[in-house]
C-alpha cells in the first residue's frame, strides 16, 4: 500500500513566503542567511538560496548535453527558520495583524509591517 499525504481541509497558515530574507536556527546551517526561493506548503518546506546545497547526478539532456553533477539547494523544514527583522537585521518571530482591513505580518521584535 503506497503512502499518502495527509489531507487536510485548509493549507496551513505560513510565516515565511516566497522573496522573504530567512536565517536557519537550526541544523548544519544554523546562522547562514539567504532569500527564499520557493515554498512547499504542503510538505512544510522551503528552498533557500545558498543554503542546504546538495550535488545531484544529471543525465545529458538537450538543454545540458554534458549532464554531469551540478551543485542544487534542497529544501529546508519551515521550523528550522526564522524571518529576518527588515528594520533591525536579527532574526524575528511573526505576527499577524489587521490594517486597513487587510491581515498583515508584522515582526515581533521591532513591530514593522512586513510586506
Amino acid at each position: 500500500m503506497a503512502k499518502s499525504a495527509k489531507k487536510t481541509r485548509f493549507a496551513p497558515k505560513l510565516h515565511i513566503k516566497k522573496g522573504d530574507k530567512v536565517m536557519v536556527i537550526a541544523g548544519n546551517y544554523k546562522g547562514a542567511t539567504g532569500e527564499v526561493l520557493e515554498v512547499f506548503p504542503k510538505k512544510n518546506r522551503a528552498i533557500v538560496d545558498n543554503v542546504n546545497l546538495v550535488k545531484k547526478h544529471q543525465k545529458p539532456t538537450q538543454n545540458n548535453p554534458e549532464g554531469g553533477i551540478i551543485e542544487m539547494p534542497a529544501p529546508l523544514h519551515l521550523s528550522n527558520l526564522m524571518l529576518i527583522d527588515p528594520k533591525t537585521g536579527e532574526p524575528t518571530r511573526i505576527g499577524r495583524k489587521l490594517v486597513d482591513g487587510k491581515l498583515v505580518r508584522y515582526s515581533k521584535k521591532s513591530g514593522e509591517i512586513i510586506n
